[in-house]
């Protein structure tokens, strides 16, 4: 369901030097500049929210989680609060969360409605400027308080660094299961912190690269239950699977255009050749944008939908190149030593994130649009994968460390400095960051 969203006003209990704060919004003195390059955590206090039973604490701890793993806040410890919050209403003592250094403050209350819905309230201080930064209050349902604890993680996150959130997630992958030469492969979607695993498909058939609608609550992904790769679209809150067509040869990589109605890929014809065609989901027909005596694949839109990143070894060895969408302009912007793959254009527009094996190791990294300013985030023994969070400031991707015996899924921001694990219940590849729920 739909969870509504709306402004609190201060209590009347307030005292009268806080009425300014009714009439606009705070000019609030503690801030996130996230384009730093090192960046020091803020330290933020997350009171347990006010409720008859355990869901305010519940909700609480999952809005310190989130933000403690964004990497950019440091959620303090409560046994050092010296202040217990008894009316949320009430402006806190600011001085006392001044000692602890709490440069912000989050206090909330949780309710139950007469018709069993949740309303849950928060309230964002800056304690230094001792002024209320944001004030708001949600109805869900019991099921939806995660979602909730995300969304006010979101609305934190945005108003202490001036970007979107991206706690209000989920990530679809490949459940892996079993030994490992009969590893079971299945569809699976959770959260993105690794809580509600669903699984969508039964393993019987191997599945394989899964990919969010941007504008739908809907994937694409590749199945072998016919012993030869289709790709499906699947609805993931209805279950209802649509096969996108049937294509001679191999088919591979597909992914939606930034309006969800195309899919692009890549098709593998009997000459060996693997070029990258359009299917435009309405009149189900093919485009083929790329003729080359080479193998053409993983293409990856542009958010606006005007170009296309892909990878092509048709100067020898696999390197990233870019066309317009329509095919034209073709032309290489890596050229580094090793062989690049896996490209994916940021949804800022401004970087493409790639994997890159070089040495015998495995890579994944960044570079600008044109080629320049390649950064390697983190290497290993096996990474590959990349996927970007909405907000084009954190990357997950799947990790193999030898002697493992199987892929883990880890997230990690632009710095390169806050690598995380992401839980999941058995191993897992090929992750696929969704849109901000709606």
């Amino acid at each position: 369901m739909k969870i509504t969203l709306r402004p609190l006003a201060l209590a009347a209990a307030f005292v009268a030097g806080f009425a300014a704060v009714l009439t606009g919004p705070a000019q609030a003195l503690v801030e996130i500049d996230v384009n730093k390059g090192n960046i020091e955590p803020l330290p933020i206090a997350i009171t347990d929210f006010l409720a008859a039973d355990a869901t305010g604490a519940e909700i609480s701890e999952i809005v310190a989680a989130d933000l403690r793993r964004s990497g950019l806040f440091a959620p303090i410890d409560k046994g050092a609060f010296i202040e217990k919050i008894s009316n949320p209403d009430v402006a806190p003592r600011f001085e006392d969360w001044k000692v602890i250094n709490a440069q912000a403050l989050a206090t909330g209350r949780v309710t139950q409605e007469a018709d069993g819905r949740l309303r849950v309230e928060f309230r964002l201080w800056d304690t230094f400027a001792g002024q209320q930064m944001l004030g708001e209050q949600f109805f869900a349902s019991q099921t939806n308080k995660r979602r909730v604890a995300h969304i006010i993680a979101d609305a934190i996150y945005e108003r202490l660094t001036g970007e979107k959130g991206y706690f209000d997630t989920r990530i679809v992958f490949i459940d892996e299961s079993g030994p490992k030469n009969q590893r079971k492969k299945r569809l699976a979607i959770m959260d993105q912190d690794g809580a509600n695993v669903r699984y969508l498909s039964d393993g019987r058939s191997i599945a394989l690269t899964p990919r969010f609608s941007p504008t739908r609550q809907e994937i694409t992904y590749m199945s072998y239950e016919s012993g030869q790769p289709k790709v499906y679209l699947l609805q993931i809150e209805t279950g209802q699977r649509e096969l996108v067509g049937n294509f001679p040869g191999m088919t591979f990589a597909p992914r939606f255009s930034p309006d969800g109605q195309k899919v692009i890929m890549s098709l593998l014809r009997d000459d060996g050749n693997s070029n990258i065609y359009t299917l435009d989901l309405r009149s189900r027909s093919t485009t083929r944008l790329t003729d080359s005596n080479a193998i053409d694949t993983s293409p990856s839109y542009s958010p606006d939908g005007n170009q296309i990143v892909f990878t092509s070894d048709r100067g020898g060895r696999a390197q990233i190149y870019v066309m317009n969408a329509d095919g034209s302009n073709q032309r290489r912007i890596s050229f580094g030593d090793g062989s690049y793959s896996t490209p994916v254009w940021s949804p800022r527009g401004d970087l493409v994130a790639f994997t890159k094996q070089t040495g015998g190791q495995f890579a994944i990294g960044v570079m600008r649009t044109d080629g320049s300013g390649e950064r390697i985030l983190s290497s290993g023994f096996l990474e590959e994968g990349p996927t970007w969070a909405p907000n084009g400031r954190v990357l997950m991707f799947f990790r193999e460390a030898a002697g493992s015996g199987g892929p883990r899924l880890y997230s990690i921001d632009l710095t390169g400095r806050n690598q995380q694990p992401v839980p999941a219940p058995n191993f897992a590849s090929d992750p696929a960051w969704s849109p901000l729920l709606e």
